[in-house]
């Protein structure tokens, strides 16, 4: 949460001349949960106040409902005194649930488990804008303060506004000791989810030629920790494991005007509800590249010329060159979320099979799709979505073919590790030998 200073009414000459350049008495002084402190030309130009926890709030209202978490509130002592406030909601959060009696296990900031989990969600979304102006309220009126009495009546005041936002959604894994390969998995899986397709999905954002953002994927290795990262503009997307136990997806808005939002204090709920959204969209491509075994029935199904109901369509069948090339373009995960057309797709199969491909050999292939129960089309409209089965096809036929068979048929040689070509020359030596003692020879030429 920022710091915008704003007037009500229009600052002229003799309206500034009221306000002070800086405090001459700035004192040392005690309040309750925090301290704040300073001296006339202090080097720091700040003032902080830090709320910790138990005493008394506001009239009628106890400090874990009105206050409670960590949090600060840092003021400029140099004209126009622009002031910052940070609230810590997972802090806010813990002390919610704590006087509400609601047990839970603790996760660093977070939740790692809670008997009631329903509850917890209505307590999180009670952090509204008016808690923040309560909180600014009630502890601008015992800090020191630039500004005076007087000039509030004159219309100078702080208006706060959103500089800052962080929407996290942690997932709780069932085995925390297989969790640094899991997310190692999903980081190899995902490694393109920073570029311009998936950010656009993401985001729910058009990005264009000339949008100003950098468009990549960071992968960060901190010590044993490792975490993903994607931007768009001012905003990102981080990915990484919470305590070794727990899957964190976290949308960090640093300036609302990239998603249309204003960036006033009213607006926070629109903010959190459209960080919550990207979320839930991050998680669908991460589970998109999961579980993609696909039963024997599945497969014969699709491996065989479709004759159904007077229909008939060609077979997808595993190694077909246009068939591996097709399935790979639907491996893309933004697929999953937005769904695809003739003209998005066939520049995706055509850029993998480095040949010329029709929109009539794309509308074949389409129609083949369609009728094995691999894609079904949008009513009144030309956009197709993966169904359940259609993406367990695409990622089981391209990670058996790029990730098994290729690396195997190309083991007995570099990259492959050196224990595996040594152990398939052994191989290749023993089969000669029985070749030579059953006397088998190469026919003449």
């Amino acid at each position: 949460m920022d710091d915008t200073y704003g007037p009500a009414a229009t600052k002229d000459a003799r309206s500034l001349s009221r306000l002070p350049y800086q405090h001459s008495r700035w004192t040392t002084r005690h309040i309750s949960h925090g301290i704040v402190t300073g001296e006339p030309g202090d080097r720091k130009r700040s003032r902080r106040v830090r709320e910790g926890g138990a005493g008394k709030g506001p009239k009628g209202t106890s400090p874990a409902s009105y206050l409670g978490g960590l949090g600060f509130i840092k003021i400029c002592s140099y004209f126009p005194y622009p002031l910052k406030i940070w609230l810590n909601g997972h802090s806010w959060a813990q002390r919610q649930a704590s006087t509400a009696g609601l047990r839970y296990t603790q996760l660093a900031n977070g939740f790692a488990t809670c008997e009631d989990p329903a509850r917890l969600q209505t307590l999180c979304d009670r952090l509204s804008p008016a808690r923040f102006q309560a909180f600014f309220n009630y502890w601008i009126a015992r800090m020191p303060c630039p500004l005076t009495r007087t000039d509030r009546l004159a219309g100078y005041w702080w208006q706060l506004s959103m500089r800052q936002i962080e929407v996290a959604r942690t997932i709780v894994l069932d085995a925390p000791r297989h969790a640094r390969a899991f997310f190692e998995a999903l980081v190899a899986d995902n490694i393109g989810i920073g570029r311009p397709a998936a950010v656009t999905v993401l985001f729910a954002r058009r990005v264009q030629r000339n949008t100003q953002s950098t468009f990549r994927t960071r992968v960060f290795t901190q010590g044993t920790q490792v975490r993903i990262d994607l931007v768009y503009k001012h905003c990102r997307i981080k990915l990484y494991l919470k305590e070794g136990c727990a899957l964190r997806i976290e949308t960090v808005v640093n300036d609302p005007g990239d998603l249309d939002i204003l960036k006033g204090l009213a607006h926070l709920p629109q903010v959190v509800r459209t960080a919550r959204q990207i979320n839930a969209r991050v998680l669908t491509m991460l589970r998109v590249g999961q579980s993609c075994a696909i039963e024997t029935a599945l497969l014969e199904r699709v491996s065989q010329p479709y004759v159904r109901d007077g229909q008939r369509t060609g077979a997808l069948r595993f190694g077909d060159v246009r068939v591996m090339a097709l399935v790979g373009a639907l491996c893309l995960t933004v697929h999953a979320v937005a769904g695809f057309n003739n003209r998005s797709l066939r520049a995706l199969v055509a850029g993998l099979l480095g040949t010329t491909y029709t929109s009539a050999q794309m509308t074949y292939d389409l129609r083949r799709l369609r009728l094995h129960g691999l894609i079904a089309r949008f009513p009144a409209s030309n956009t197709y979505l993966l169904t359940p089965e259609g993406i367990r096809v695409a990622l089981f036929y391209t990670k058996v073919h790029d990730r098994l068979l290729t690396p195997l048929l190309a083991a007995d040689r570099p990259p492959a590790p050196l224990p595996l070509r040594r152990a398939l020359r052994v191989i290749d030596d023993t089969v000669d030998t029985y070749i030579d003692r059953a006397l088998i020879r190469p026919a003449a030429a």
